[in-house]
């Protein structure tokens, strides 16, 4: 049964999945009623981003994100034996230590003093501490919360020594954007479906090789700085590597900006990905004030995307983007609830994975994000 009621919920995509089918329905019967419809895309180079709108628009304003947190100190990210004294004492519990563990490369505690709930999405990088690390899952933390254990996976491999005689760390950024970094959909898709660390490390090498050879080609001189870096997020900083980004993310980003200026009533809340002409991958958030928080990064991210696999251009249809949407027929589902304050499902299918983060926090009961990718 949760298995259909999580489908229905896409089905109708994204609504809030409050209310309880009073049958199973098989996959083929489900309703097809949509209140998402896709513009018309945005083409630069190898990457077309196709605008998702709706005409239903959560409220979101009390959800801090990762940047937002770490800009204004309260969110505190931290290698895990360095957790010591950052839990909240209460009265009832002041006899309770924060646990102490080594630090640990695939652990990282964080703490949200702010009195906003945290979203945190998976993709988002952490630069700092012993290693930088890209979160596994989307979450979110309470307000006020005590440390928190989060699943993460190292996007540098060889350095294991803090960064500048520091534990904490910050947001990654690259191209001046305000915020940080959202991994490419290549390095992001190991850490949410396969939590798998070598395979990370896998496609973050292809990156940095693929990053190398770009800058190579088109600047005429071998990209010592690339090659010699084990940062992802460095390697993004790179400023070679910032210009080929730009050429790509600058137009989509201006483009998609001015869309959702000009059809702000109509909700624009999301995007269909596609690299070389095959449809990779979707982000769906519940408002677009969250959306709008998001994108600087998430284009980039999709641009990303889009140099490291650079190949001739082919147009992808808008009914070929649809059809992924639509695409649903699943095979397996899971779920990780922490109870009143999220459910994270995901959904297995023929060639397809989706990850639903849904809010369990008062007056919400509604999916936060949702992201899809093509296997």
């Amino acid at each position: 049964m949760r298995l259909f009621v999580a489908l229905a919920g896409f089905v109708s995509l994204f609504l809030v999945l409050a209310v309880v089918i009073p049958c199973v329905l098989p996959a083929s019967e489900l309703p097809q009623t949509s209140h998402y419809s896709l513009l018309e895309p945005i083409r630069s180079g190898n990457l077309t981003v196709f605008p998702v709108v709706s005409n239903k628009n959560f409220d979101t304003g009390e959800f801090i994100t990762l940047d937002e947190g770490i800009r204004s100190s309260d969110v505190v990210v931290t290698e895990a034996g360095q957790a010591r004294g950052l839990i909240r004492r209460r009265p009832k519990d002041r006899d309770v230590i924060a646990p102490v563990r080594d630090a640990e490369v695939n652990r990282l505690v964080l703490v949200n003093n702010s009195k906003r709930p945290l979203l945190l999405l998976a993709g988002e990088i952490v630069t700092g501490g012993k290693q930088d690390r890209v979160i596994g899952k989307d979450r979110i933390v309470p307000a006020e919360s005590d440390p928190v254990d989060l699943s993460v996976f190292c996007v540098e491999p060889g350095r294991w020594v803090a960064a500048n005689g520091k534990s904490d760390f910050g947001a990654g950024r690259a191209g001046g954007v305000v915020g940080g970094v959202v991994a490419a959909p290549s390095v992001r898709a190991p850490a949410m479906a396969a939590k798998n660390q070598q395979q990370v490390w896998d496609q973050v090498g292809k990156a940095k090789r693929a990053m190398s050879e770009t800058v190579e080609v088109t600047n005429g001189v071998p990209a010592v700085e690339v090659e010699s870096t084990t940062s992802y997020a460095r390697v993004m900083e790179n400023k070679d590597v910032q210009k080929q980004v730009d050429s790509i993310a600058e137009p989509v980003q201006r483009n998609y900006e001015s869309v959702i200026h000009q059809l702000r009533d109509k909700n624009a809340v999301g995007v269909v990905v596609a690299v070389n002409g095959e449809v990779v991958w979707a982000d769906i958030f519940a408002s677009t004030q969250l959306l709008q928080k998001y994108w600087p990064k998430l284009v980039r991210s999709y641009a990303t995307e889009a140099v490291i696999t650079r190949a001739k251009t082919v147009q992808v249809s808008t009914k070929d983007a649809q059809k992924f949407l639509d695409q649903l027929e699943a095979r397996h589902e899971t779920s990780d609830v922490e109870p009143g304050v999220y459910k994270q499902t995901e959904i297995s299918g023929d060639g397809f994975r989706v990850f639903e983060l849904m809010s369990l926090l008062p007056k919400t009961g509604f999916a936060v994000h949702i992201a899809k990718m093509a296997e």
